[in-house]
């Protein structure tokens, strides 16, 4: 009996410590898989740290490098132009030409700090203020401003100033805007007939803006630009506006956002600058502009061409007694390419004048030279077919001023294209 009894009690033990043994052996498992999981999440802690540094790191140096980089010129909507634009230099439209008389032109520079700028009339509120040395004027809520000209706008003009943005980002409303206006009234009053670009500070959505044209209270088109051109419009920028006619064509720093040829009604000769939906918070959403200036300018090549089917220009010049163009002649030269890519069914003659230096012989041959000089500068460079081109010279034969000064001179000296 006393053995039964001792067999019983080891058993049972034997069943308590392998109990206990599986017992414990679960309990390492568990506490093996959470040691597991917690130093999976110190690494993913870790990790994300390094990641979110490591990102930080490249932002700021992306930052660093646009300070330092000079621009090349930024392409719409590319990481180029976002760096182009942290710096404050400012790209030009290379085929933009400001108006030769100046109508109108401000710095601010005799505008003091916190004032609202004396050559300009608001319905709402702006301050001067001095960025970097430089005095800025700032636009502020919902407020609209006018340059203060006498006169209304001339056919032809232009229109540039620099803008600088600061503290757009995600949280920048969709429903900010900055508007060009040109309009039929001179003051704040409802217009009847206008052209508006509207460009949006907008950088979390792609924000293309808009274009309307409305004639005597009527709506003629409206549209979207197209383009985004969010790092064109944070930082700073320079907006070019030149108009001929009906023609309105709006470029920011190098690149062209508009080119409407019959977008401005004629009465619509006043310009004004419109801001809404900025937030109001420090350093948000701030819009400056300097640099403001309007200017007249001459007729539009392209369309004085197409509308009037002459064109006679000084601005084609060539190296004295030669046919070589200088480079100046590439922009006018462009112009006419332009044209001729836009209306297939047009064709062109091309005269070549001179003055009366010279033999007339000597330089009736020269003008045809340099008649050919420009239908080979359209045909090689800008791949114009050269059937499209006939080609004469007139020599000294037909002036438009006298030969007796070096301005009379100067204006005999063109190339005159005829629409065929």
């Amino acid at each position: 009996m006393k053995t039964i009894t001792f067999y019983t009690i080891i058993i049972f033990l034997g069943c308590i410590f392998s109990g206990n043994a599986q017992f414990l052996e679960k309990l390492a498992k568990k506490a093996e898989k959470a040691a597991e999981r917690t130093v999976e999440r110190r690494v993913e802690r870790e990790s994300q740290k390094k990641t979110d540094k490591a990102l930080d790191g490249v932002l700021e140096g992306k930052k660093k490098k646009s300070r330092k980089k000079k621009s090349k010129g930024p392409v719409i909507g590319s990481s180029d132009s976002a760096k182009s634009n942290n710096s404050l230099s400012v790209e030009r439209a290379k085929d933009f030409q400001p108006g030769e008389i100046t109508i109108f032109e401000d710095n601010f520079s005799r505008d003091n700090t916190g004032d609202f700028p004396a050559k300009w009339d608001t319905n709402g509120s702006g301050e001067i203020v001095m960025i970097e040395g430089k005095k800025w004027f700032r636009l502020g809520g919902k407020s609209m401003y006018i340059p203060i000209i006498k006169g209304s706008l001339p056919e032809n003009y232009t229109i540039e100033f620099d803008m600088y943005t600061v503290g757009l980002d995600r949280n920048t409303s969709s429903q900010s805007w900055i508007h060009l206006f040109l309009q039929d009234t001179p003051l704040f009053e409802q217009s009847r007939s206008s052209a508006m670009v509207k460009l949006s500070p907008c950088q979390f959505i792609s924000s293309p803006g808009y274009i309307e044209k409305r004639t005597d209270g009527k709506r003629q088109f409206f549209n979207e630009i197209g383009k985004d051109y969010r790092n064109l419009m944070n930082g700073k920028s320079r907006i070019s506006i030149s108009v001929n006619g009906e023609r309105m064509r709006v470029w920011m720093n190098d690149s062209k956002l508009v080119d409407i040829p019959r977008m401005v009604p004629s009465s619509a000769n006043t310009f004004k600058l419109f801001v809404r939906g900025l937030r109001d918070d420090p350093n948000k959403d701030e819009v400056y502009i300097t640099n403001f200036r309007i200017g007249k300018a001459g007729v539009d090549n392209r369309s004085k061409l197409i509308t009037e089917g002459r064109l006679s220009t000084n601005a084609i010049q060539f190296k004295s007694g030669s046919d070589a163009l200088l480079p100046e002649s590439y922009k006018t030269i462009r112009e006419i390419a332009k044209v001729l890519e836009e209306n297939s069914d047009v064709n062109i003659k091309i005269i070549g004048h001179t003055d009366s230096d010279g033999s007339e012989s000597s330089n009736l041959e020269l003008s045809k030279k340099r008649a050919i000089a420009v239908m080979n500068s359209l045909t090689n460079q800008y791949g114009i077919a050269k059937n499209r081109i006939i080609t004469d010279g007139k020599g000294e034969s037909n002036p438009v001023a006298s030969n007796a000064t070096s301005n009379g001179k100067a204006q005999n000296r063109r190339v005159e294209f005829i629409k065929l």
